[in-house]
């Protein structure tokens, strides 16, 4: 049986001319930027007023001296030259008020017969007890701490030394027998400040009623303070009414369509919108006004 010989044609590779090479891949676009409105700035300033009045504190439990001048002292054991004055003097648990006069507490007479203005600044490191000094320096923290992060030292520095001095002056109008210290005004002025800083910077808040309704429970807090004996209510609403002004000067902040469009990619500098919003501005200059004229 013979096998028939099969032949195989092998066709050429045709090219097809409608077929193109496609082109090579595009690198990968680069990683973007986390959004971030502002830097955070490492606070130091409030825990070193923090430090200061503490200091200053024990240095006025030391000038005291109640052993010395009193057999009523409370701790006296245990403390020594540090004992306490007795409740019926100073139920905050401190020194005398002829200490802490003598150490630059706040005295209307003072001021005004003896021209000695330099208290207005003095009295508000000073305080009056323990508990005083105690729940004063535990709202600073809780208050200053996060301010000076957002707004830094110099501008968080400024406005707790003007507001201590608008507290005192509020203090030497109403209270005119009795002597007055603690850092209550400035404590105000932050909380004050606090509260204006949101209105002047309120597009950049997502959550406004939570940011409101905790500001107000912590005014509230403090404000109750003053119900209790040896606190100055005049100084807190001093201190609160000018840290209240300030806020509007000291922590204006552009508002968010600004920060946002310049992070944005293809910013110019040409098309960026206006820095600041119209009520921002209205803020600041009636603010400027009434610190001013007041």
């Amino acid at each position: 049986m013979l096998s028939t010989p099969v032949e195989i044609e092998v066709q050429p590779r045709q090219t097809d001319p409608q077929r193109r090479i496609p082109p090579p891949p595009s690198p990968p676009p680069p990683p973007r930027r986390s959004f971030r409105l502002y830097k955070k700035c490492f606070p130091w300033i409030v825990p070193s007023i923090v430090v200061v009045n503490s200091v200053l504190f024990l240095v006025s439990m030391y000038i005291n001296n109640c052993p010395h001048n009193s057999n009523r002292c409370i701790g006296k054991p245990i403390l020594g030259r540090f004992a306490f004055q007795s409740t019926h003097e100073n139920p905050l648990l401190g020194p005398s008020a002829a200490t802490l006069l003598e150490m630059g507490a706040l005295h209307t007479r003072e001021v005004i017969e003896k021209h000695q203005v330099w208290r207005l600044a003095s009295c508000m490191w000073l305080h009056a007890g323990v508990f005083h000094i105690v729940a004063n320096m535990v709202s600073l923290l809780f208050v200053g701490l996060r301010l000076e992060e957002e707004f830094g030292f110099v501008r968080i520095g400024l406005l707790y030394v003007i507001a201590g001095i608008g507290g005192s002056l509020s203090s030497c109008l109403f209270v005119r027998s009795t002597i007055s210290v603690g850092a209550s005004g400035a404590l105000f002025g932050l909380l004050g400040a606090m509260l204006s800083e949101l209105f002047v910077n309120w597009t950049i808040y997502e959550n406004k009623f939570e940011a409101i309704l905790t500001l107000v429970v912590i005014i509230i807090i403090n404000l109750a303070v003053g119900i209790l004996p040896h606190v100055d209510n005049f100084a807190h609403l001093g201190g609160f009414i000018t840290g209240f002004l300030l806020g509007f000067v000291l922590l204006i902040r552009p508002h968010f369509g600004y920060v946002k469009q310049r992070t944005a990619p293809g910013y110019s500098a040409n098309s960026c919108k206006s820095k600041y919003k119209l009520y921002q501005y209205t803020m600041l200059v009636v603010s400027l006004i009434l610190l001013i004229v007041g």
